[in-house]
C-alpha cells in the first residue's frame, strides 16, 4: 500500500519520501551516464591536446585543424535527430550502448589519421556516430525527474564537462609526454587510442545496466515506481505532443535553438583552444599545460552546481541563463585584456569557463518545460544539433582569425559577442516555457 504522501497530487515539493526516492534514482542513473559524458566528451575534444604535437607531425595549418575539429558536428547535425527518435521508439539502453561502442571504436582509429582528407573523414563519422548521445540523455533524464527536480540532476550530469577537463587535461599531456615514441607511435596517436577504448567498455556497461523506462526498475519498489509515475505523469499532462515537423517549425524552438548555439559556441571555443591559449600565455609543455587547463573546469563544476540549484529552487531559468552568459563573456574579454599576464589571463579564463558551463543545465530546464514525448525527442535533439553546429564554425572561425591575426585574441572577442547575444535573446523566450509551474 502507497503512503500517504505517495498518494497526494505531486506539487512540486521536496518532502523526505519524495527527496528519499529521487535521490536513490540519482545514486542509480547519475554515476554512469557522468563517466558516459565524461569519455564522451573527451572524445569530442581531445583533438585539442592532440593539435600540440599531432599539428606539427602532419604540418596541418591553423584552418586545417580548425575545419577538422569542427567537421565533427557536421555529422552530428545530420544524424542527431534521427538518432534520438529512434531512442525514444527503441529505448535508451539499447540505442545508448550502440551509440557508444561505435563512437569509441571511431575516435580510437583517429591514431591513423595521416592527411587533411583523412582527419575531416574520421571526424565526420566520428559526429555521425556520436550523434543522438546527448539530446537522448536529457530525454531520458525527463521519463526519471519531473521538472522542479531535473535541473539539478542535469547539472551532476554535464558537471562531465569540466571534471573531463580537469582530468583529461592532466591526463591527456601525460599521454602526450609520457607514450610519445612507445612502440614507435607518436603521442597524439596513443592519445586518440587510449581514450578511445574504454568507451567501448562504458558501453556493454551501459546495455546491462540502464532500465529504459520506470517501469522497468525492480530495483525501485512499486510504492517508489508509482510516486515517479505519478509525477511525471502530472508533469507530461502540460507537455505538447506534436508531429516531429509540427515541433521543427516552432518558432519558441528556433529560439531556443538560436541561444543554444551562441551559448555552445563559447563552450567550444574554450574546449578547443584552451590548450592553446594557455600555451600562448606562458605555460610550456604537454604536463603543464594540462595541469593548468584544469584549473577553470574545477572552477566551473562549482558555479554550475549552484546556479542550478538556484534556478531550480526559483523555477526561474531565462535570467539565471543570461546573466552566466554575461559572466562568461566578461571572462572571455579580460582573458585577452590581461594577455600579457599569465596570472590574470588565466583568472579570466576561469571565470569565462563559469559563466559558460553555468547556462548548460539551466538551458535544458526550458525546451523539456514544454516539450513530451516523441516533440521532446525531436525537439530536444533539433535545438542540440543546431547549437553544436557552433561546434564546427567556432573552432573553424578561431583557426581562420589566428592564421590571419598570428592571435586568438580577436577569436575570443567573437565568442564573447555571442555569448551576449544568447543573454539577450534568452529574455525573449515566453516565462512560461522558461519556467515550469509547480503543480
Amino acid at each position: 500500500m502507497s503512503t500517504p504522501a505517495m498518494t497526494q497530487p505531486y506539487e512540486g515539493r521536496f518532502d523526505s519520501t519524495s527527496d528519499a526516492v529521487y535521490r536513490k534514482v540519482s545514486w542509480r542513473l547519475i554515476p554512469l551516464l557522468f563517466l558516459c559524458y565524461i569519455v564522451a566528451y573527451l572524445d569530442r575534444v581531445n583533438v585539442g591536446f592532440a593539435k600540440l604535437q599531432m599539428q606539427g607531425d602532419l604540418q596541418f595549418s591553423e584552418a586545417v585543424y580548425g575545419l577538422g575539429a569542427g567537421i565533427f558536428f557536421i555529422g552530428y547535425f545530420l544524424f542527431e535527430v534521427p538518432s534520438n527518435v529512434v531512442l525514444h521508439r527503441v529505448g535508451a539502453r539499447r540505442w545508448i550502448a550502440r551509440i557508444m561502442v561505435t563512437w569509441g571504436l571511431l575516435s580510437a582509429a583517429t591514431m591513423f589519421v595521416s592527411s587533411p582528407m583523412s582527419f575531416y573523414v574520421i571526424r565526420f563519422l566520428l559526429g555521425a556516430a556520436e550523434a543522438g548521445f546527448f539530446p537522448g540523455i536529457i530525454l531520458y533524464l525527463t521519463y526519471w525527474y519531473p521538472a522542479a527536480r531535473r535541473g539539478k540532476a542535469t547539472s551532476l550530469f554535464l558537471a562531465a564537462i569540466p571534471f573531463a577537463g580537469i582530468l583529461g587535461g592532466p591526463i591527456s599531456g601525460w599521454i602526450l609526454q609520457g607514450m610519445s615514441g612507445v612502440n614507435g607511435w607518436a603521442g597524439w596517436q596513443w592519445l586518440f587510442l587510449l581514450q578511445g577504448l574504454p568507451t567501448v567498455a562504458l558501453g556493454v556497461v551501459v546495455w546491462r545496466y540502464l532500465d529504459d523506462r520506470v517501469k522497468d526498475a525492480q530495483w525501485l519498489t512499486p510504492a517508489e515506481r508509482e510516486l515517479i509515475a505519478r509525477d511525471i505523469a502530472a508533469e507530461d499532462a502540460g507537455k505538447s505532443e506534436a508531429k516531429i515537423l509540427t515541433v521543427l517549425a516552432n518558432p519558441r524552438v528556433w529560439l531556443l535553438a538560436l541561444v543554444y548555439f551562441s551559448f555552445v559556441s563559447g563552450l567550444y571555443g574554450i574546449s578547443f583552444w584552451l590548450p592553446s591559449i594557455i600555451k600562448a600565455i606562458g605555460v610550456k609543455g604537454a604536463l603543464d599545460i594540462g595541469l593548468v587547463s584544469a584549473i577553470p573546469w574545477a572552477f566551473g563544476v562549482v558555479a554550475m552546481y549552484l546556479v542550478a540549484r538556484s534556478a531550480d529552487r526559483r523555477l526561474e531559468y531565462r535570467w539565471h541563463s543570461a546573466i552566466a552568459a554575461v559572466v562568461g563573456a566578461v571572462g572571455l574579454v579580460l582573458s585577452v585584456a590581461f594577455h600579457g599576464n599569465a596570472v590574470y589571463a588565466m583568472a579570466g579564463l576561469t571565470l569565462a569557463t563559469m559563466g559558460i558551463m553555468a547556462t548548460l543545465p539551466i538551458f535544458w530546464g526550458m525546451p523539456t518545460a514544454f516539450l513530451g514525448g516523441a516533440a521532446a525527442a525531436a525537439g530536444i535533439a533539433f535545438i542540440n544539433s543546431f547549437g553544436n553546429l557552433s561546434g564546427f564554425s567556432a573552432p573553424f572561425m578561431i583557426g581562420l582569425i589566428k592564421d590571419a591575426t598570428q592571435s586568438t585574441d580577436a577569436g575570443l572577442h567573437m565568442l564573447a559577442a555571442l555569448l551576449v547575444i544568447g543573454a539577450v535573446l534568452v529574455l525573449f523566450v515566453k516565462p512560461q516555457a522558461a519556467s515550469p509551474k509547480k503543480r
